[in-house]
């Protein structure tokens, strides 16, 4: 078992404590929160211990999961990967993509595996589809959440969108060439409605929605390829599979065919994956200790966060030319 603890101890971080006392692979250690009043009554509650600083946690731990607000992101993994701790950071990585490639480039000097905490990877629904996802060239998001003002430090494309730029970086095996967006703030001081159209060398094109002011929340992916649709749903932890093919020469009385404009015939068959229950916060977190034991590159590296980030402040970036 690996010693772990958490830094930070909020709404994610006491879930990050429950699932790492769960676990069979990990022995948690304990846990450092700024304030010494929430501190105090976590440990009184739930019986995790306390350490009085963010060093002595640190030091007392083979990994540290970093679930403190963004803008401490970088002062804190800095401190786990100078200690030659192992490190697990919440989505976004860091604050700036400078900031990122710092953490990234640390990690690889220290020699210590790092994972950032992009828990969409880990969807039962992803997980069940990621496999059949074959040179997409189009794909549509939509993330809507109900207004929640604990993620509103950030702007909603750090909040929510990074979740499916993430997922769709995953996937498409390119790089960016181009990236448009609009964005509106309507309660936030940053924008809480995106939309954002990116752009690959391949010839892809991704369109992505996220909004954190909608009446009912809404976590879908759609990727369309040759002969293929795959659908998606986040929330729901469903996924369909619509697949094209060549039309056989005796047709089946119930069989759906369609015939286009050249004449040929293509046949439309449906596949529904089976779907593993899971708590995708545990798997992560287990994951990375498979990685850190195989001393193999974790599923969500420190690289695919930077470059998640960039993309996001690319989006960002674009709102500012509106």
């Amino acid at each position: 078992m690996l010693k772990a603890g958490v830094l930070g101890a909020g709404h994610l971080g006491k879930i990050h404590l429950k699932l790492l006392q769960q676990s069979t692979k990990y022995e948690l250690v304990g846990f450092y929160d700024a304030s010494k009043e929430a501190s105090e009554q976590i440990e009184t509650e739930f019986g995790y211990k306390s350490f009085p600083s963010m060093e002595s946690l640190i030091n007392a731990c083979d990994m540290v999961v970093v679930v403190t607000p963004t803008s401490t992101h970088f002062e804190c993994a800095e401190k786990v990967l100078k200690a030659g701790k192992h490190l697990f950071i919440e989505k976004p990585i860091t604050q700036t993509v400078a900031e990122a490639e710092q953490i990234r480039d640390l990690a690889k000097e220290m020699k210590v595996r790092g994972q950032v905490g992009q828990v969409e990877r880990f969807n039962p629904a992803f997980q069940a589809i990621k496999d059949k996802i074959n040179n997409p060239m189009f794909i549509e998001t939509h993330r809507l959440a109900e207004f929640n003002p604990r993620g509103t430090d950030v702007s909603v494309v750090l909040d929510l969108m990074i979740h499916d730029i993430d997922a769709i970086l995953s996937v498409v095996k390119s790089p960016v060439k181009a990236v448009s967006a609009s964005g509106v703030s309507v309660i936030s001081e940053t924008p809480d409605i995106a939309n954002a159209r990116i752009e690959f060398e391949n010839g892809c094109v991704a369109n992505l929605t996220a909004s954190r002011i909608s009446l009912k929340k809404m976590r879908k992916a759609r990727f369309f390829q040759r002969d293929a649709y795959i659908s998606v749903d986040f929330l729901e932890k469903k996924c369909e599979v619509v697949k094209m093919k060549d039309a056989p020469k005796e047709i089946d009385d119930f069989a759906m065919v369609l015939t286009n404009a050249e004449g040929i015939k293509k046949q439309i068959y449906f596949e529904n994956p089976k779907i593993e229950a899971n708590n995708a916060i545990l798997d992560e977190l287990e994951s990375f200790y498979e990685a850190i034991k195989a001393d193999r590159t974790p599923e969500v590296s420190l690289k695919q966060g930077t470059e998640a980030l960039r993309v996001a402040m690319l989006i960002i970036e674009n709102f500012k030319k509106i």
